[in-house]
């Protein structure tokens, strides 16, 4: 008898892209150089007034029939959050059982291994359990140049960790077929990062985080990145003080309302935690809020972090 080839995982790439024309022929042709070949990239411009629609009408001749595909021709203006969330709600009825999907910046270049380490990592996860991998990444300048390599975990990580702290990078992220349409099918938090989102609602439906503590990508910092990278702790404690308790306190706040709202996501334990968590944060009592505090696993991902936030919980 024959032995036939288990096909290679497909993986669907996700670009949302606007006014990109400076970096994204790097992104773009970093795609050219995976060492894993069977992708897709699909992507929806998100209301450009420079050049990037015509940089992906040259890109999509030069990659071949069928290799490029513009999900939505309507330019509006949705963020980049709803972007991409759009793109993954387009293609998750096209996933097969093998299928990946990858999100990708239009600023960032993959390193050559990418996909194939992600899809590797992801191939270990049984079906149908949900899984997200997540990995480090080289911070570069915007030449490209070396500035650091970002932290990798200090602590394992869970659902009630999850909504305090995002740990998945959005340019690293990559979903299997569980994953991805257990996202598309939910509604965010109108606040959120597509990336935070992904790993709350996958680590909610008992799912599986995994963290890979190689680099992956060139993680290009320029001054216009929607997020960007912090290169050390203090750099990004100075920036978390900046912001203040108030914003970081609605933001969890309309994160755990629309988890709650969506009781079918979650686990029985992960929504016995959120609805917890919205009944101490409905309430200005300390002593409901330190009960919450006791929650296991509600923890950042170093102590310093973690007693800023026991603060900003108690009194927020």
């Amino acid at each position: 008898m024959i032995k036939r080839t288990p096909p290679e995982p497909r993986v669907a790439i996700l670009l949302s892209t606007f006014n990109g024309e400076a970096y994204l022929h790097d992104q773009l042709e970093s795609f050219l150089q995976q060492t894993h070949e069977e992708w897709v990239l699909y992507w929806r411009d998100d209301g450009s007034t420079d050049r990037t629609r015509a940089v992906m009408s040259d890109f999509a001749r030069r990659a071949g029939q069928g290799r490029c595909v513009e999900i939505d021709q309507e330019t509006s203006r949705l963020g980049a959050s709803a972007s991409f969330h759009s793109l993954l709600r387009a293609v998750s009825d096209r996933l097969e059982a093998a299928d990946v999907v990858a999100f990708a910046d239009q600023d960032d270049v993959w390193l050559p291994q990418k996909l194939e380490r992600g899809i590797a990592a992801l191939s270990e996860v049984a079906s149908p359990t949900p899984a997200i991998y997540c990995a480090r990444q080289i911070l570069v300048d915007r030449h490209l140049r070396e500035i650091a390599i970002s932290h990798g975990p200090i602590r394992s990580t869970c659902f009630p960790a999850s909504l305090i702290q995002n740990v998945a990078t959005g340019c690293t992220v990559m979903l299997n077929q569980t994953g991805a349409r257990l996202v598309a099918a939910s509604t965010p938090s109108p606040t959120t990062l597509h990336d935070w989102w992904c790993y709350m609602v996958v680590v909610g439906a008992g799912g599986r985080l995994l963290q890979d503590e190689e680099p992956v990508i060139l993680y290009r910092q320029h001054g216009s990145n929607l997020v960007g990278a912090p290169t050390s702790f203090l750099r990004r404690a100075i920036a978390a003080l900046r912001r203040g308790p108030s914003v970081f306190m609605n933001v969890l706040r309309l994160h755990v309302a629309a988890l709650v709202a969506q009781p079918h996501l979650l686990s029985t334990q992960a929504l016995q935690d959120a609805m917890e968590m919205q009944a101490a944060l409905s309430q200005r009592g300390l002593r409901r809020r330190l009960a919450t505090l006791r929650m296991a696993g509600l923890t950042r991902q170093n102590w310093a972090e973690t007693m800023v936030f026991r603060c900003w919980f108690l009194f927020g």
